[in-house]
């Protein structure tokens, strides 16, 4: 309902005894609105519930309550709200709390009753089957859990985490040979959830009674490695395992909520991860994740708030701290991000990826020296670790803080050095080719390079831009639009995509088409490519103005 009618609803209410007086009834309503375009979710929650109880024939105001209530993390309001609301006008983060609360007090076979189809708001049975076999191996009983598994649906909608689940539920039942296919499945479709999933694995197959395939699980994850295999080695866990139907709940409603963002970026399931901490409040990976979304819509304080939350011995510290500092750093409180990570990377057991953070951070305050030097040690961490495959990154990351302290040379033999350990790595390829580009430096050999890893990875847009560039410097103009072109309908808001459009065009006399690229370029550039756009659009395109 829009806020107009909501508030001529109000304003026309009858009194009654108890009740909000009419005039009180619309004020209400609109501090409640002012509060959650302010980022105050919690106020706007308590206001909407007041506003609710006054007046409980409007279903539509103890709706936006509800989700105002989870998306400020207040769940006992939420629960009081969503009895309140008809079934078939709640939301589906509504009916996942309503699942996880079930599941909570030990009522899992009340749960499906708020899975299935209600309205228009989806069918989420396919879960039902999963709480079965959970419910069946808390009180092992294995036939009845590996059961209820072979009912899951084929194209089911936990597909994702069907292998993952599977995997858990089995080391549940002290199953772990059955388990590692289905759990190196898992580790493999994780994503950007691979270290937690890799990190609950090993919990889970050392409370089983095999250390050597907890071992297993964290070879090759990285950071946090060598301190994983230490802790497996004195048979202790991290406090990451997933063994109970809550923590198994929490683990699908925050997987959702990751494809969710990865597909659509402009609506952040807030509401979601809220009940996956509901669910799991040790599921730090949750947490950050929330974190994330908050401070994406400017809630940056409460974000922060929510991190501190987090144990500093909990294995994805690490992970959590790249959160906390990123977030700093994005809202120019460098130095509360500097006291973070300087004091990780000062710990008498920093690891390669305190190094790392500590020096995306100093590149982020244009320290570029000191990057250099934190990249150094990041490195030297990693090859004392015997981590070859995080070097080449690593290496990476070094070059582009040297170059950007105009240290070329050591920036070039940085570079060569990680080529030689991944010769086909198309950003390896594409910084060396067109730094050399840039400077002019062996012409034929940077378009070979930046051609390779335009092969390598056809899709990517900045390797495109490079190659466009390329033949733009060796006089194919034609070519170089072309292919611009292509860079920018892939990534129409890259400046300096539509910077080197825009003079490619100027230079082919298509002068009318090169002002609108650099138009576009304007929209998204910052300090050095905005002074050059400007530039152009005023005079043209001339040597003192051309892109480098």
């Amino acid at each position: 309902m829009a806020a107009s009618a909501v508030i001529a609803v109000a304003l026309t209410a009858t009194p009654a005894t108890g009740r909000l007086a009419v005039s009180d009834a619309a004020r209400t309503y609109v501090q409640a609105r002012a509060a959650a375009m302010s980022g105050d979710h919690a106020r706007a929650a308590q206001l909407l519930a007041g506003l609710a109880e006054a007046q409980p024939d409007q279903a539509d105001i103890a709706k936006k309550a509800l989700s105002e209530a989870i998306g400020a993390g207040n769940m006992s309001l939420a629960l009081s709200l969503a009895h309140s609301v008809p079934a078939s006008k709640l939301p589906v983060d509504a009916r996942m709390l309503l699942v996880t609360e079930e599941v909570r007090r030990r009522h899992p076979d009340r749960a499906a009753q708020w899975l299935a189809p209600v309205g228009g708001s989806g069918d989420l049975r396919d879960i039902v089957p999963l709480i079965n076999a959970w419910t069946a191996a808390e009180r092992g009983d294995a036939r009845g859990a590996l059961s209820a598994l072979n009912d899951i649906p084929g194209r089911s909608l936990i597909g994702p985490v069907d292998a993952e689940q599977r995997a858990f539920i089995l080391l549940k039942l002290k199953q772990p040979a059955d388990a590692e296919p289905l759990a190196r499945q898992a580790i493999g479709r994780a994503g950007v959830r691979e270290t937690r999933v890799r990190l609950a694995f090993a919990d889970a197959f050392l409370a089983a009674g095999d250390q050597q395939r907890a071992l297993m699980m964290v070879d090759g994850m990285g950071e946090g490695e060598s301190a994983a295999r230490a802790r497996i080695a004195a048979g202790r866990n991290g406090g990451q395992a997933i063994d109970n139907l809550p923590g198994a709940l929490s683990e699908i409603f925050t997987a959702f909520a990751s494809d969710l963002v990865r597909l659509q970026p402009g609506s952040p399931p807030i509401g979601l991860v809220q009940v996956a901490r509901y669910a799991n409040p040790q599921n730090s990976s949750a947490t950050a994740l929330l974190a994330i979304l908050l401070a994406g819509q400017d809630r940056t304080d409460e974000a922060l708030a929510l991190l501190r939350t987090v144990p500093v011995t909990d294995a994805l510290m690490p992970q959590v701290r790249d959160v906390q500092v990123r977030i700093l750093r994005d809202d120019k409180r460098f130095d509360e991000a500097y006291r973070i990570a300087a004091a990780a990377a000062g710990a008498s057991n920093a690891d390669f990826g305190d190094f790392s953070r500590f020096g995306d951070l100093l590149e982020a305050m244009k320290r570029h020296n000191e990057a250099a030097d934190a990249y150094g040690r990041a490195i030297a961490i990693a090859q004392s670790q015997k981590l070859d495959s995080q070097l080449w990154s690593l290496l990476l990351l070094r070059a582009s803080a040297l170059e950007n302290a105009r240290r070329w040379p050591e920036a070039k033999a940085a570079l060569q050095q990680a080529l030689t350990l991944s010769p086909d790595q198309p950003l390896l390829l594409n910084f060396l080719g067109y730094a050399k580009l840039e400077r002019g430096e062996d012409m034929d050999a940077a378009e070979a390079m930046i051609r390779k890893a335009s092969d390598l990875a056809p899709d990517e847009a900045s390797i495109t831009d490079s190659l466009g560039w390329a033949e733009f410097k060796r006089g194919k103009v034609d070519d170089a639009i072309a292919t611009l072109q292509r860079a920018a309908e892939k990534d129409p808001a890259q400046a300096e995509i539509q910077e080197h459009l825009g003079d490619a065009l100027y230079r082919s006399g298509r002068r009318y088409e090169a002002r609108f690229a650099w138009n576009a370029s304007l929209v998204t550039a910052e300090d050095e490519i905005a002074a050059r756009v400007k530039a152009k659009l005023a005079a043209g395109l001339n040597p003192a103005n051309a892109a480098p």
